[in-house]
């Protein structure tokens, strides 16, 4: 089974080398070409110039771009080329319509789609921890299910087509609430004068621990905002769950205050930072 990946940012790298680790991966395809020569070297696979000669060798494609534009663009480009049966696996975060339009667009060639974003950021991209929710033919799943625990510590089936994407909204909005609480509970604390780093490990340990609070805690206090989720790529999954909210007339006030001060923070140039830098902008009221 030979399989390619396309899109070589801060998620796909890792990805990618876990592919390489298991002896799955056979190439790979970056916008940026340098990065990709330089990968696809250290990882003793094919770099490929074009998407539609990665296509045409492939039986799985793994693909992890930006945003719902770059999917379509890509999938239309790997339409030109792909084989009947190959199976393109879409980890992108973007909307379910999105998802649904690739899925048709790889059906007219008869090629098979999974939209199958994940969570866990660049930490879990790196050590193949990452959680995976996928929308599409569950008996795809099994077909590549190698490839996907490659890559992930948890594969749940969501549904139907754009399911994955639908599920991964979910979680968006969750992020944004536990980051909005983890900010303000910091704030709180430092006003009481306390010795936040023990209070992190304290916390940490109780109802209240979250992922969040115990991997970028202690940074947040210090100021420092080393990017695993970049505020601009959240601000981007957060305006797709905003549309959604609309569309299914549901009120998420926690995501529309969020994106008003994500909005804040990418005017002042924090979109390449963690989106833990909402801490800077509620600490500074």
């Amino acid at each position: 089974m030979s399989v390619g990946f396309i899109g070589l940012g801060a998620m796909g790298e890792g990805m990618a080398k876990n592919l390489a680790r298991s002896g799955l991966l056979s190439g790979v395809f970056n916008r940026t070409t340098d990065k990709a020569k330089v990968l696809a070297e250290a990882l003793h696979v094919t770099f490929y110039e074009q998407i539609e000669t990665l296509a045409a060798d492939m039986d799985v494609i793994v693909m992890c771009v930006a945003a719902d534009a770059d999917v379509i663009d890509v999938i239309t480009a790997i339409q030109q080329t792909v084989k009947p049966g190959t199976v393109v696996i879409d980890s992108s975060t973007v909307s379910s319509d999105t998802a649904i339009k690739a899925s048709q667009l790889l059906a007219t060639k008869q090629a098979k789609f999974l939209d199958a974003p994940v969570s866990g950021g660049v930490e879990g991209a790196t050590n193949g921890t990452l959680a995976m929710m996928i929308g599409g033919d569950e008996a795809l799943i099994e077909q590549v299910r190698p490839v996907l625990e490659a890559m992930t510590a948890r594969i749940i089936h969501i549904g139907q087509t754009g399911s994955g994407q639908a599920a991964k909204a979910v979680n968006q909005v969750m992020c944004a609430g536990i980051n909005q609480a983890v900010t303000e509970a910091l704030r709180f604390g430092e006003a009481q004068s306390l010795p936040m780093e023990r209070v992190i490990d304290a916390v940490s340990g109780g109802a209240a621990g979250n992922w969040f609070l115990s991997h970028r805690g202690v940074s947040m206090l210090k100021r420092e905002y080393p990017p695993g989720f970049k505020l601009k790529l959240h601000h981007k999954d957060l305006k797709i769950c905003q549309t959604m909210a609309n569309n299914a007339h549901v009120h998420i006030p926690l995501v529309d205050k969020t994106i008003k001060e994500y909005d804040q923070l990418l005017a002042s140039g924090h979109g390449d930072e963690d989106i833990s830098v909402l801490y800077s902008v509620l600490n500074d009221d």
